[in-house]
């Protein structure tokens, strides 16, 4: 039901949420109360509204207060729903300027999903407004409405993702019908990419006529559809003024389009690019393609709906559509359905590129200019960039660690200024360690020392953190480039501050020939690459894009500096510092040809630094688009604005699994050749890889050092040469999965298209003839290899075992980045703590010099918002000068925490740990010490019985309780009756004695951290009981009869505290099974732990860390929300 938009802005405005509810969207009145306690502060919640038992409560903050927190609103919210179960909330703050509208999904069998929409006072409020449209009663539908009918409502209006998601599910449907629309194209998936082809032609094209660059006119499209049905008849739209537009119009200079075409088209761009050359489908297809008119009225009123923009603002309401929204929106919703992909988040390829792009920058800069990275340089050699760290160390600290540690003027917060329990306990392990103010109060929104939702045990652990950070610093102890990884410093600053106070030329130079290369001005003169970067799975560009942005201030830096050199210099640099002086000149002379200097830099860095590849054609093509994008919004004007550069072969479709990385490897599959032959093929086959490079260079020296363009006759050339190469090697690819490409024509063809070779040594043979990449990055697919087979198969993976593809990109990685390369990747957590994948663990470990390892949960939040995926990213140097292994923490956090999340991590060194299959996940120096005091103790299995004796039942799935008993839990099945249920695992025991002793300790928070750091975090399988470290043959009497009686306590609380559920499956019927909550005996397992330090030997120090390691969530709002079955 349309509601009148401009009221509903008035109450909004107004804060006038029964007006709105009762007037404008036809809710009843309702009058209750609630009052609901949540610590020491009581909150008020005034009912405002209903419809059929579904409520809205308006919960306003008391005098000059803010809006609650986050985890004090999810606690009103969860109690609220013990008394209300159906409802929504709007909070405001005293002064109403803000409101919090939240409103909570729950599915059985699914975790509560939390979704809060936040509307400030002097918004227009559209994107709220949109919302609350689907929650408007109107009379025709009150006779009928139910319950689910209004929280079918609710969920329509506040469960999606902003204008992507309402988009996408549009975009498909228009995709969809304009497919039905494409005639003339006789493969059906052919027919699908032509049109994702043109889509994405199309909305280039809405983005740019929105600048006013074609022909001034902002609704240039569709007046030129309505002019060709005026003057050329129906259905002649696409062939008659499409084809031209893209292959005359933007793919000619004005001066070369006939006089036809350029009254035709009007005033329109040269822009050049590949996107507006003929597709290999139009080669192929170009004369019976055929679209009615009617496919782009219907396409052109949907893109018409939305708000076209090409800045780099955040998008302001729920109509806007940037480039950044067509990558979420494949990401998401297309490639992860399609291929096992997630959009990933800035913060993510951020973080990974910027720990990998720029530490390969310093390597090569520091080759070339050793001198400025000695940690002592020769007097008079200029300053070592080492310097700055220790003359300005706070410069390098993230501000989310120095957050109410460092003040803005650098001295820091005394002690003094922290509540006196905090500055107690941070001195005394004694006195925090059972202190819930310590240990579980969390942040409020004006807390002005820690951050949001962070315990003040965790703001003392990250000021230490920060204090020794800074002491390190100032001492001169960080003077290696794998360092700033380790520490986690401030990289992007450290990098754009060793440029830009370059003392000598020297080092500026290093630095620009590793970002840059060398770029001749003659054709005949040998050209250097500057860094490459490779995301060999790029879907649409995301971690491109990071790279991207890591580079171009760097590039702008280097610009600024030979500046800065040259005015220095004067008339006698030419004669002083001749070549500096003409390197300089010469790169500077570069930039006006390109009429806006940061469209030189992004379309240098586009062009000369970004390589990716995806076995999906329409992923290259957003890529590319996207791309193209982000240069047409550096120009304001149009007649300012340069032809785009081709990036057809830096950007490719294939699979990058399956074809040749070196040369190595076709000798190896033509081995069957007679020698001779087949010394005179490879020789063959490496000539026309030269040659096919050397075009492949000039193609990109034509469009940087040249500042001009390539014709389509000389794509074509490169194209041709690149595909005759390609015949030939996958024919003797192909002779590998036993098919004869001369004998078999049809099954070579089935093959091909299936497998979609992609020949790294030939595609990129500049590249890989120098050693390979500088950098690979990426999230490569999470796919069983089981289901693609069907389609394709790979060969000579020592990964096979492993059963995923990301295990096979990893290891394609290490053959693709060169001898001294970084590489980095999201993938699954499992890589580096199951037996299935010990290969990929071995791998990453073995194949690299040094590696630092972060792992992620996904409770609360999760880095991949609807995805339950556990996570990892790692980051590699193959060789480095200071080897080793480091891992993180298995990080949780609240949504609200997430910009702190990676600036935070902090890492420990683990290489030494030892332990089979699992890295330990620790941060702390205090985990090691208590590996190392624990580890040696004989383990749990060695004390296992084989046969008879007494029975410890436990559950496989925890959360953040081990569920272990001496008794069975109670579960029955309508199919089956009361039986052990399938979750339940058990383990023998010689006596009763020795049973009580492992129930302790596995229940023990000691355990549960032996489970967090080294398995999978979801499945407690055997081998973390048996390798559990206890001693139980030399554990005291006295210790084992404490833990006994504690087993009988705690299972006595347990029984106590258990509630018995019912649920409904489809194979078994009505299942019921006891729930117990180990949480609420939290008390008792403390003792246990207590009485096993004794056993250990633990400190106060240790004690205290087991304990309450984890405890701000497993004793947070989400704790009792521990049920996996």
């Amino acid at each position: 039901m349309p509601i009148d938009q401009q009221s509903a802005r008035d109450c909004l405005a107004a804060f006038d949420f029964e007006d709105l509810f009762i007037n404008i969207l036809g809710w009843d009145r309702h009058t209750a109360q609630q009052s609901i306690t949540v610590g020491d502060e009581t909150f008020h919640l005034a009912a405002v509204a209903e419809k059929r038992g579904m409520a809205v409560f308006h919960c306003a903050s008391g005098a000059s207060r803010p809006v609650p927190d986050h985890p004090t609103r999810r606690r009103i919210e969860l109690r609220l729903t013990k008394l209300v179960h159906e409802h929504l909330i709007i909070f405001t703050d005293a002064a109403r300027t803000v409101q919090v509208w939240q409103w909570v999904r729950r599915e059985h069998g699914k975790p509560a999903a939390c979704r809060e929409h936040r509307y400030h006072k002097g918004h227009r409020g559209d994107p709220l407004v949109q919302k609350l449209q689907a929650l408007a009663v109107s009379l025709e539908e009150e006779e009928g409405l139910t319950l689910p009918a209004v929280t079918g409502k609710a969920r329509k209006a506040f469960d999606v993702d902003r204008v992507t998601k309402r988009f996408y599910d549009l975009f498909k449907k228009e995709h969809a019908a304009f497919l039905a629309f494409l005639k003339g194209i006789p493969d059906e998936e052919m027919e699908r990419w032509y049109v994702s082809v043109m889509l994405n032609r199309l909305m280039f094209i809405y983005f740019i006529q929105k600048k006013g660059f074609l022909d001034g006119d902002l609704d240039y499209l569709k007046k030129k559809l309505a002019q060709s049905r005026r003057d050329l008849g129906h259905n002649r739209f696409y062939r008659d003024f499409l084809c031209p537009l893209f292959f005359e119009g933007f793919a000619k200079k004005p001066d070369e389009r006939s006089a036809n075409a350029r009254d035709l088209l009007g005033a329109v761009p040269y822009l050049n690019g590949g996107i507006f050359m003929p597709h290999q489908i139009e080669q192929l297809h170009g004369q019976t393609i055929a679209i009615p008119d009617k496919a782009f009225d219907q396409l052109f009123t949907f893109f018409d709906a939305y708000h076209w923009h090409l800045d780099e603002r955040p998008l302001r309401a729920d109509n806007e559509i940037n480039p950044d929204v067509l990558g979420y929106i494949f990401e998401k919703y297309i490639n992860q359905k399609q291929m096992g992909a997630y959009y990933t988040k800035d913060d993510i390829t951020g973080y990974i590129s910027q720990n990998t792009v720029i530490p390969r920058l310093l390597d090569m800069a520091r080759e070339k200019c050793k001198v400025a990275f000695e940690p002592a340089p020769a007097e008079g050699s200029g300053a070592s960039v080492w310097q700055a760290l220790q003359e300005d160390p706070d410069r390098y600290i993230y501000p989310a660690v120095k957050h109410g540690v460092i003040r803005d003027d650098g001295s820091t917060v005394p002690e003094s200024d922290l509540p006196d329990f905090v500055q107690t306990g941070m001195h005394d392990p004694k006195a925090r360690m059972f202190d819930k103010r310590y240990n579980l109060g969390q942040a409020t929104a004006d807390d002005p020392l820690r951050l949001p939702t962070e315990t003040w045990r965790e703001y003392v652990a990250r000021r230490e953190r920060c204090l020794d950070l800074r002491g390190k610093l100032a001492a001169g102890e960080i003077r290696a480039v794998n360092d700033l990884i380790t520490y986690n410093l401030d990289i992007r600053q450290f990098a754009q501050d060793a440029v830009q106070h370059c003392e000598g030329p020297e080092l500026l130079v290093a630095f620009w020939r590793s970002i840059a290369g060398c770029i001749p001005d003659k054709s005949n003169s040998r050209m250097a690459q500057g860094i490459t970067i490779l995301d060999p799975a790029c879907g649409s560009g995301a971690f491109l894009f990071a790279a991207l942005n890591i580079l171009e201030p760097l590039y702008d830096a280097c610009l600024e500096r030979m500046e800065f050199f040259l005015e220095e210099w004067g008339e006698a640099g030419r004669k002083n510092h001749p070549n500096y002086c003409k390197l300089f000149s010469q790169t500077l002379e570069r930039v006006p040809d390109h009429r806006n200097r940061r469209y030189f830099i992004l379309k240098s860095i586009v062009v000369n630094n970004l390589y990716g590849v995806d076995i999906m054609e329409e992923a290259v093509e957003i890529c590319k688009l996207r791309l193209f994008l982000k240069l047409v919004a550096q120009v304001e004007e149009v007649a300012k604005l340069p032809p785009l550069p081709d990036i057809d072969f830096n950007i490719r479709a294939g699979n990058t699994l399956v074809g040749f990385v070196s040369l190595d490897e076709v000798r190896k599959t033509t081995a069957a050749l007679v020698w001779g032959e087949q010394q005179r093929e490879i020789a063959r086959i490496e000539e026309e890889a030269e040659l096919a490079d050397m075009a492949f260079k000039e193609f990109h020296r034509q469009q940087t050092a040249a500042a001009g363009t390539v014709t389509a006759a000389d794509k074509e050339a490169l194209r041709t040469r690149l595909a005759s190469l390609a015949d030939r090697l996958d024919r003797y690819l192909a002779g590998e999965y036993g098919i004869d490409a001369a004998d078999e024509p049809k099954a070579f063809a089935r093959w091909r298209h299936s497998h979609k070779p992609f020949h790294w040594f030939s595609e990129f043979y500049g590249i890989m003839d120098a050693g390979g990449f500088d950098v690979v990055i990426g999230n490569p697919p999470y796919v069983e290899y089981s289901k693609v087979k069907g389609e394709y198969t790979v060969q000579g993976y020592a990964m096979e075992a492993c059963g995923n593809l990301y295990a096979f990109f990893a290891e394609r990685n290490t053959c693709l980045f060169c001898a001294y390369g970084r590489t980095g990747m999201i993938v699954p957590h499992s890589a580096i703590c199951t037996d299935r994948m010990a290969p990929v663990l071995r791998l990453l470990c073995r194949a690299a010099g040094a590696t630092w390892f972060s792992t992620y949960g996904i409770r609360p939040a999760k880095l991949f918002v609807g995805v339950d995926q556990r996570l990892l990213i790692y980051v590699t140097s193959r060789s480095s000068t200071s080897p080793g292994t480091w891992s993180s923490r298995y990080h949780r956090w609240h949504e609200e925490s997430r910009p702190h999340l990676l600036p935070l991590v902090q890492y420990a060194s683990t290489g030494t740990t030892g332990y089979v299959n699992s890295l330990p996940k620790v941060e702390a120096g205090t985990e090691l010490m208590l590996w190392e005091r624990a580890g040696s103790r004989e383990r749990l299995g060695s004390s296992f019985a084989m046969h008879n004796g007494a029975t410890v039942y436990f559950h496989n799935a925890p959360r953040y309780w081990v569920r272990a008993m001496d008794f069975a839990p109670y579960f029955w099945n309508e199919r089956d009756g009361e039986q052990l249920s399938t979750q339940v695992k058990t383990v023998l025991l010689p006596t009763k004695a020795d049973a009580a002793v492992a129930v302790a300790a596995l229940n023990s928070s000691l355990f549960y951290w032996w489970f967090v750091i080294l398995s999978d975090c979801r499945h407690l399988n055997m081998r973390e009981i048996e390798r559990f470290p206890i001693g139980l043959e030399k554990m005291s009497t006295a210790v084992k009869s404490d833990l006994a009686g504690l087993t009988r306590e705690f299972m006595a609380d347990l029984k106590r505290n258990k509630v018995r559920k019912e649920c409904e499956y489809k194979t078994t019927g009505s299942v019921m099974y006891d729930e117990f909550y180990p949480g609420h005996s939290k008390p008792i397992l403390d003792r246990i732990d207590c009485a096993l330090a004794k056993h250990y030997g633990f400190t106060d120090e240790q004690l205290d860390f087991i304990i309450n390691y984890d405890i701000k969530y497993r004793m947070g709002q989400d704790a009792d929300d521990d049920d996996e079955a």
